[in-house]
């Protein structure tokens, strides 16, 4: 049995930071939503159900495995301007230490309000050394901080591995922020990892955010490259949609002139990865993902994407045709934020893609 989702669902609004993500659980019938440092649960019409706080970082895209009854989400824990931005706002910095996880929250245990997520063994993580590696690393091509120009981590969805078909077995996929750094050539790429959930069974364990544990796999299990043009921030939400079997892949729009800078884009899940040079890495070997060539619209240096303008704090994909994006809200003058969860169908005719139901 599945819930029917509501067309439009209000979270209720929270002083904790805008809204980075949104997962949906039709079989129960509940909405998570992640306010960069507490994790909301909602039924669908809105109702509070429970919530876990004391998130030190950045908890940002987030998503929901049915089977496993768990809702995965990025964490990074760092000193950067966001990071910062954070620390300023919470008053708290329990490390000095950057660290990038994966988070997985067991869902059926959140059942009241602001539940630690150190202490009431609903939340464990998994280290993500390679992640530390390229964010404190120089790059080799341009010489600069942040090799590829990785700023951590944000978009995580789950689904089947590129090319391999709609019923093939599911991974996690982690797409590592990447500076909007208009000065270098070699950061037109969004970068995605490639995690399986028995890496994340092994290896997760709860975390204690003054003294951050490394416990994970010692690589990931693949990495593919998107060119896409430079973004600001990298891939914000990164979702599998079931129904056309494609990943929708939502950005902060780019600031190069040389590309469109589209809000969203589109990765041909059915079309399997190409190994040869990446764009940009002065001859670096990848495998290249494909954008569609069916959605959106037609934009500079071969690239097509879509005009959409939500996706980017949160999208979740029902898996027939309708897509449930949030819409940001905030009171200034209160300084909180909410999200409305909003459904669309997929009109492949449109060049926003999209058309709310």
């Amino acid at each position: 049995m599945s819930f029917k989702i509501p067309n439009i669902i209000e979270s209720g609004y929270y002083k904790e930071g805008h809204v980075q993500g949104i997962a949906v659980d039709e079989e129960k019938g509940f909405v998570y939503y992640s306010f960069t440092t507490l994790l909301v649960k909602t039924d669908l019409a809105g109702n509070f159900v429970g919530s876990v706080k004391r998130l030190s970082g950045h908890l940002g895209c987030i998503t929901f495995v049915p089977e496993k009854r768990m809702l995965y989400g990025s964490l990074e824990m760092k000193h950067d301007q966001i990071g910062r931005g954070i620390i300023g706002r919470t008053g708290w910095d329990p490390t000095e230490e950057d660290a990038f996880y994966i988070a997985g929250f067991d869902v059926d245990k959140i059942d009241r309000a602001e539940m630690d997520a150190e202490n009431d063994g609903v939340m464990k993580a998994m280290y993500l050394r390679e992640v530390l590696e390229y964010y404190k690393g120089t790059d080799a091509v341009s010489g600069k901080e942040h090799i590829y120009g990785c700023s951590g981590i944000d978009g995580i969805g789950y689904g089947p591995v590129f090319g391999a078909g709609k019923d093939s077995e599911k991974k996690l996929m982690v797409a590592a922020g990447i500076y909007g750094d208009t000065e270098r050539d070699d950061n037109d790429n969004q970068l995605i990892l490639q995690y399986s959930l028995s890496d994340f069974d092994k290896y997760a364990r709860p975390l204690e955010q003054a003294n951050p544990h490394k416990s994970g796999p010692d690589s990931f299990e693949n990495k593919f490259f998107l060119y896409t043009g430079n973004t600001t921030y990298g891939v914000q939400n990164l979702e599998y949609d079931g129904y056309t079997g494609n990943w929708l892949v939502a950005v902060y729009k780019g600031k190069k002139g040389a590309f469109n800078n589209f809000p969203m884009f589109v990765i041909d899940g059915g079309k399997s990865p190409e190994i040869a040079p990446v764009n940009g890495r002065n001859g670096e070997i990848g495998n290249l993902l494909s954008l569609s060539e069916t959605f959106g619209i037609e934009g500079n240096n071969g690239l097509r994407g879509v005009a959409f303008p939500y996706g980017q704090t949160g999208m979740a994909s029902l898996g027939n045709g309708e897509v449930c994006f949030s819409v940001p809200l905030a009171n200034k003058e209160e300084k909180t934020f909410a999200s409305r969860v909003v459904k669309y169908k997929t009109v492949p005719s449109k060049a926003e893609l999209f058309e709310e139901v």
